[in-house]
C-alpha cells in the first residue's frame, strides 16, 4: 500500500503552496487530512459520491450517520440551509468561527450540520477548493478523535492522498453540536462550548434601531433602550444601531451628544456604522425610523419582514404620521422634540423585553 504523502507546516505561517495543494486533490475527489481548531479532520468533496464513499469506507461509519459540512465564511450558510433561525444567527455571531456544529434544515432534504472552523489552515483549503467541504474527524469509529498529527496519521497512512501536519490543535476537544432545526434548541453533544453557555445565548435578546446615517436618531435610541434596561435591571438584552447610508466612522452629532449628557449618558465613543444583513439576522427585533428604512431593509433582507416595526409605533404621542423625521441640521429645540418620542419609546420597550 503506497504512503500517504505528508507535509509539515507552520500553523501561524503555512506555506500556500501546501495549502494550494491540498485544494487542488480535493478538487478531483481526494481526501485530504488536515487540522482544525478542535480535533484532525478526513476533507473530501461532498459532492463527489466516490470520494465520499470511499470516505464512509475508512471511517467504518454507517451509511445512516451524514457528514457535517465545513465552510469557509459565514456568508456561505444560505448556499447550504433554509429557514434559519434568529437563534442560530447569534450563535454564530458569538461563537463563530469556533467549535460550534449547528443543525440547520438543509436546501436540498431532511437536515445539515454546519461549522465554520477557527483554524486559518482549514478554511484557506476550504476556500482554494471551491468545493463544499465534508471533514469528519480523523479516526476510525469508535476510536478517539485525534488532536495531534500523529494520532491522525497512524490509522490512516496510505488511505488517504494528502496530509498537513500542523502540530497540536489548540482547543483538543471536539466541536460542541446544536440542532436548532427545532423550539427548543438541542444539544446533541456537548463539545469545547459548554451547555450553559450556547443555552444563555440562546435566551439573549438582540435590539437593533436603524437610522439614516446612525449619528441621530438611532444613536439616541441605543443609548435610552440601555439606560432603561439597566434601570429595570434588565439583562440579555444586547442593543446596537446602524444606518442604511452612514457616514462610516462619524461621531454622534453635537445635539445628541448635549440631550443625552443631560440623561447621564455619554456618547463621545460612539461612531456610525453600515448596516449588515448579519446585524438583520442575527436581531430579534428592528426598528426603524420611518418607511424609507424599513424599505432598505427589505431589500436587504426580506426574511426579516415580521421583525422590522416603526419605531414611534410604541411611543404614546398621538401621532398619526409614524415617521420620526431625521433632525440633522435642525435646532435643538426640534432635537428635543425628537428625542421625547424616542426616549418615551424605548421606556415601554424596556417593559416589554
Amino acid at each position: 500500500m503506497k504512503s500517504t504523502k505528508v507535509v509539515k507546516v507552520d500553523p501561524d505561517n503555512p506555506e500556500e503552496q501546501y495549502l494550494l495543494q491540498a485544494s487542488g486533490i480535493l478538487k478531483t475527489g481526494g481526501l485530504v487530512i488536515i487540522p482544525t481548531e478542535t480535533v484532525y479532520g478526513i476533507a473530501a468533496n461532498i459532492l463527489d459520491s466516490k470520494a465520499i464513499d470511499r470516505l464512509y469506507a475508512i471511517k467504518q461509519r454507517p451509511r445512516n450517520k451524514p457528514f457535517s459540512l465545513h465552510i469557509s465564511t459565514q456568508e456561505r450558510i444560505e448556499d447550504f440551509a433554509k429557514d434559519i433561525p434568529v437563534i442560530a444567527y447569534k450563535l454564530m455571531h458569538k461563537y463563530w468561527p469556533g467549535p460550534l456544529t449547528l443543525i440547520l434544515k438543509s436546501r436540498d432534504k431532511g437536515t445539515i450540520g454546519i461549522r465554520l472552523p477557527d483554524n486559518e489552515i482549514a478554511r484557506k483549503i476550504i476556500e482554494l477548493s471551491g468545493v463544499p467541504i465534508a471533514c469528519p474527524s480523523a479516526n476510525i469509529a469508535c476510536e478517539a478523535p485525534p488532536t495531534n498529527f500523529q494520532g491522525a496519521i497512524k490509522d490512516l497512512d496510505g488511505l488517504v492522498d494528502f496530509a498537513i501536519d500542523a502540530g497540536d490543535t489548540r482547543l483538543k476537544t471536539e466541536s460542541t453540536i446544536v440542532d436548532v432545526t427545532g423550539v427548543p434548541l438541542r444539544i446533541l453533544r456537548e463539545g469545547w462550548l459548554k451547555n450553559n453557555g450556547i443555552e444563555e445565548t440562546a435566551k439573549s435578546k438582540t435590539v437593533l434601531f436603524i437610522c439614516t446615517g446612525n449619528s441621530c436618531r438611532s444613536v439616541m435610541a441605543q443609548a435610552l433602550l440601555e439606560k432603561a434596561l439597566n434601570i429595570r435591571n434588565k439583562t440579555g438584552v444586547e442593543v446596537i444601531s446602524a444606518g442604511v447610508a452612514p457616514a462610516v466612522g462619524m461621531g454622534a452629532t453635537n445635539e445628541v451628544r448635549e440631550l443625552l449628557k443631560q440623561e447621564g449618558i455619554d456618547v463621545s465613543a460612539h461612531r456610525a456604522r453600515q448596516v449588515t444583513k448579519e446585524m438583520i439576522d442575527r436581531s430579534d427585533i428592528i426598528l426603524v425610523m420611518d418607511r424609507m428604512h424599513e424599505q432598505r431593509l427589505m431589500l436587504l433582507a426580506p426574511e426579516a419582514k415580521n421583525r422590522v416595526f416603526l419605531l414611534k409605533e410604541f411611543a404614546k404621542i398621538a401621532d398619526n404620521d409614524l415617521n420620526i423625521p431625521d433632525p440633522m441640521g435642525s435646532s435643538l429645540d426640534v432635537y428635543n422634540k425628537i428625542f421625547v418620542i424616542i426616549r418615551d419609546a424605548a421606556n415601554r420597550i424596556a417593559e416589554i423585553l
